[in-house]
């Protein structure tokens, strides 16, 4: 990290501000030739002329020098703010070039924070991600870790380890004389309250994790019942095409719609029933993927039509995944005379909607369930790589219990270094630089 990189840190587009980042030893030196006069006084903003290689006028603007260590990247760094537009940042960028940076590779902005000790892995991850957040759920769990929520939790975690571990280096040490049968049980106790604890991390993560992505919301039911009638309301425009005709939707349908505070994926199905039809049966097999899939589902009936075979074999499915999933059941066509009789789905409290006219109580009944599902302000794990370090934390403490309760102590301290490893891994991993490189890359330039 002896070189010094440049890159645009603000997206590509005409806007009022574009801004351009040095960082590395020769930062200021190189701004003071695109500056000249610059006096480059520590976080404090100076107006001057920006030149170009050959010494001519690019534009005039804000330049702001952060001096090592106390800047993002632990570095020297210096900001260019000139008028948005992407010639201009182009041109003050290739000058920073020639004046001896090099282009910043995506995310090493990041990657030299992480490394100087700016910020831990989690906080550099909820970064990247706070940049892509799509809602105000994923803004505000990434802005907690950020501020460090995340490593607070996992140093909890490791102190206790560390405890844990300690005492059994003792014991080892006396491992002729009997071993005390009382804090032998306290380590037991206190090891399962740590992998229910991080247990339940996982699950309530794998669970909320539609806050990040977008919860899947798969409306499905039998052919015609009105599934792309109420897509195209909740989305207010006609996205899917609506007919007369049974089996018109024979691919799943995604679009994004937000509902209360929460983005939601809206998948239309293919009506699910038996057919000869090759493409349709694809349709139908696709259908059932995304109801397995689904964080909610949405069980369409239509009213106005008698119970059949086909309404029997929606109620099968909906029942084999009610334990998993959050369901609701609604009655579409509810503006038309009632045919259909509720007493197979009395167990389900189905509401009465019509997907032309009225759909406002599915619509109520959908952001009560989202917002269930968005739970409290608690921690979350944002990225399968930290829902992944914390299962094998939590795996080596299970594989903990049986050498300490047959007094294998120096097998259960090694199951415990594993369990260390995998939750220090969130934060400071003892990782190569090549799979540095690869995970920072995933970064946006100028990151």
């Amino acid at each position: 990290m002896n070189d010094t990189i440049a890159a645009i840190a603000t997206a590509h587009g005409v806007a009022s501000i574009s801004i351009i980042r040095l960082s590395g030893p020769e930062a200021a030196s190189i701004a003071r030739r695109i500056a000249p006069g610059a006096t480059l006084t520590p976080r404090t903003a100076e107006l001057r002329d920006l030149l170009d290689a050959g010494g001519t006028l690019i534009d005039r603007g804000l330049v702001l020098y952060f001096q090592a260590p106390r800047s993002f990247t632990g570095e020297e760094v210096v900001e260019f703010q000139a008028h948005g537009g992407l010639v201009v940042a182009e041109q003050i960028l290739q000058s920073a070039l020639h004046h001896g940076a090099r282009p910043a590779e995506p995310g090493e902005f990041s990657k030299r924070a992480f490394l100087h000790g700016k910020i831990d892995l989690s906080e550099a991850e909820a970064i990247a991600r706070l940049i892509e957040a799509k809602s105000v759920d994923a803004a505000r769990i990434l802005a907690r870790q950020l501020k460090g929520e995340l490593g607070r939790f996992v140093e909890e975690i490791r102190e206790a380890l560390l405890r844990a571990m300690a005492h059994a280096e003792v014991l080892i040490d006396y491992a002729e004389e009997e071993l005390p049968g009382e804090l032998m049980a306290e380590l037991g106790v206190q090891l399962n309250a740590l992998e229910h604890r991080l247990q339940n991390l996982v699950e309530s993560s794998r669970r909320r994790r539609g806050l990040l992505e977008g919860f899947r919301v798969a409306i499905v039911g039998k052919p015609n019942v009105g599934k792309s009638s109420l897509l195209n309301a909740l989305l207010s425009y006609e996205r899917a095409i609506v007919t007369e005709v049974a089996g018109t939707t024979r691919d799943t349908i995604e679009e994004q719609v937000r509902i209360g505070s929460h983005i939601v994926r809206l998948i239309d199905t293919a009506g699910i029933r038996e057919t000869e039809d090759r493409v349709e049966r694809i349709g139908v097999e696709r259908s059932l993927h995304s109801l397995g899939e689904a964080d909610i589902v949405i069980a369409l009936f239509d009213a106005s039509r008698p119970w059949d075979e086909e309404d029997t074999v929606i109620l099968e499915r909906i029942r084999a995944v009610a334990g998993d999933k959050e369901l609701i059941v609604a009655l579409n066509k509810s503006d038309l005379p009632r045919r259909l009789e509720e007493e197979p789905l009395a167990e389900f409290s189905p509401l009465a909607i019509s997907a032309r006219h009225d759909f406002r109580p599915l619509l109520e009944a959908l952001e009560k369930r989202l917002d269930a599902l968005a739970g409290e302000d608690e921690l979350m794990l944002a990225s399968a790589r930290q829902i992944e370090a914390v299962e094998r934390c939590a795996e080596e403490i299970s594989r903990a219990h049986e050498p300490l309760e047959r007094g294998e102590l120096e097998l259960f301290s090694y199951h415990l270094r594993e369990a260390i490893g995998a939750i220090g891994s969130l934060t400071h991993p003892f990782e190569s630089e090549q799979i540095l490189d690869r995970m920072f890359g995933e970064f946006c330039l100028g990151k």
